[in-house]
């Protein structure tokens, strides 16, 4: 069982940055790939990036590649998303995610046993 915190969200105008952290219970926390995903209203779920339990190995969808950063430091059991040059269509609530799976299709919400509860991040123009 893995219990999923994210932190960090806020209000920032376009062109800012701002970093979200995810916070993880368990003592097996390097044994998870994590991904984030976020949530605009009135549209599904979409995959954001996800990152190996390592650490090695990165993936983002394409709408932020060059843009945001997933990284982890496994001795806190945390993950993080840098977000920079934020547009107004970035405007979600982002989830924090864990999957035992590393060969299962990462950009897909089926992949993720456990999610977090979500932070807001609104970019205004």
């Amino acid at each position: 069982q893995v219990q999923l915190v994210e932190s960090g969200g806020g209000l920032v105008q376009a062109g800012d940055s701002l970093r979200l952290s995810c916070a993880a219970s368990g003592r097996t926390f390097n044994q998870y790939t994590m991904g984030w995903f976020r949530q605009a209203p009135g549209k599904e779920r979409e995959f954001v990036a996800a990152i190996s339990g390592n650490g090695v190995n990165t993936y983002y969808a394409d709408p932020v590649k060059g843009r945001f950063t997933i990284s982890r430091d496994n001795a806190k059991s945390t993950v993080y998303l840098q977000m920079n040059s934020l547009k107004p269509e970035n405007t979600a609530v982002y989830y924090c995610a864990a999957t035992i799976y590393t060969t299962y299709p990462l950009a897909t919400t089926e992949a993720y046993a456990y999610w977090g509860q979500g932070t807001q991040v609104t970019v205004s123009s």
